[in-house]
């Protein structure tokens, strides 16, 4: 099973010099790694100002040395610790074959297209790449994270296109969706207002996954125009792994509760993920790691001291990224591993 890591600087000099402090603490972490025959699979980088940091980090040691043979995405989710930046890694044995695309679109390709046709652009460049290879979307992408510039206005038109390409491609509310989450954040294309990471699995077949409902605690996403699934179980040679999608304060029925009560918000969806997690068999002792999403910074100690004394042993990484309805405060995503 996959180590889960999560590191923010804890320095508050200048941006290169909290690269060269994150350098040498990863640097170590993945030489006791490799110690234990596990390697580095996954990078999650959250920037604080992409447009001003991405190129030095791209160009950086840190970047060069310890990711660069690694599945590695960007995006412009400040940390709501003032780390400025802040990394999510996975180590493991095997990659088991995953592939991750983290696909963005560059200034002279966007053309001043809307997030309708920005995110059909890039499902398309998703899917050639898969015929190329002889895949299926519905068979072997198991999760994708789309980040939407602009939340409040943008989102509608990535729903429509999401839905539009489902349609075509044969997914359905009788098939499935794909486990996903949708969440306010930019990359390092200026004029992008919509950014997607796809996370394949070549060698799996749809026998391998299970789609988690818990539908006496959350209905159906499709009941409210959006196509993606809760949750997802993937059987793999070494471990169950459950992709819980980003999930936030909301009921069987569809409607967001606790409205305005932060607190009250991360309770619930907390008991949301319980309960996906349950209907595949798992528990909340079998997650790794949560990332959180904050509509509003000042949030943040209330829910940083909440999730600590609820989960002190699973790590978190708490940014800020607005949720797809403005009523709700909080959002959180996860990955869960049990042996077979």
């Amino acid at each position: 099973m996959g180590i889960y890591k999560i590191i923010s600087a804890k320095g508050r000099g200048s941006f290169s010099e909290r690269l060269n402090e994150l350098c040498a603490t990863v640097g170590e972490w993945l030489c006791e790694e490799r110690a234990h025959n596990r390697k580095l699979i996954y990078v999650k980088v959250f920037l604080s100002d992409a447009q001003n940091q991405y190129q030095q980090l791209v160009e950086s040691e840190l970047f060069q040395e310890s990711f660069a043979n690694a599945g590695v995405t960007i995006v412009e989710q400040p940390p709501v610790d003032g780390s400025k930046i802040s990394l999510l890694l996975n180590t493991d044995e095997t990659d088991n074959g995953m592939v991750l695309h983290s696909m963005r679109l560059a200034d002279n390709e966007t053309n001043g297209a809307n997030s309708y046709i920005q995110t059909m652009m890039l499902f398309e460049k998703y899917i050639k790449w898969m015929e190329e290879h002889g895949l299926k979307m519905d068979t072997h992408l198991v999760r994708t994270w789309i980040y939407v510039a602009d939340i409040d206005v943008n989102y509608a038109g990535m729903v429509r296109a999401r839905n539009d390409i489902f349609k075509r491609y044969g997914l359905s509310p009788d098939t499935h969706f794909i486990a996903s989450t949708g969440i306010g954040g930019y990359c390092e294309t200026r004029s992008a207002c919509v950014a997607i990471d796809f996370l394949t699995y070549p060698g799996i077949e749809e026998s391998d996954k299970t789609y988690l409902k818990a539908l006496d605690h959350l209905n159906p996403t499709h009941e409210y125009g959006v196509a993606f699934e809760r949750g997802t179980r993937l059987s793999l040679p070494d471990c169950q792994k459950f992709y819980i999608s980003g999930t936030a304060s909301i009921d069987k029925h569809g409607h967001v509760i606790y409205l305005g009560d932060v607190l009250r918000q991360e309770a619930r969806l907390l008991e949301n993920i319980g309960a996906l997690l349950k209907d595949g068999g798992a528990t909340m002792a079998d997650v790794k790691y949560f990332i959180v999403y904050l509509r509003d910074i000042s949030d943040y100690d209330v829910v940083e001291k909440f999730l600590t004394a609820a989960y002190p042993d699973v790590p978190h990484v708490i940014v800020q990224g607005k949720v797809c309805r403005p009523e709700w405060l909080i959002e959180m995503e996860c990955v869960a591993e049990k042996s077979d």
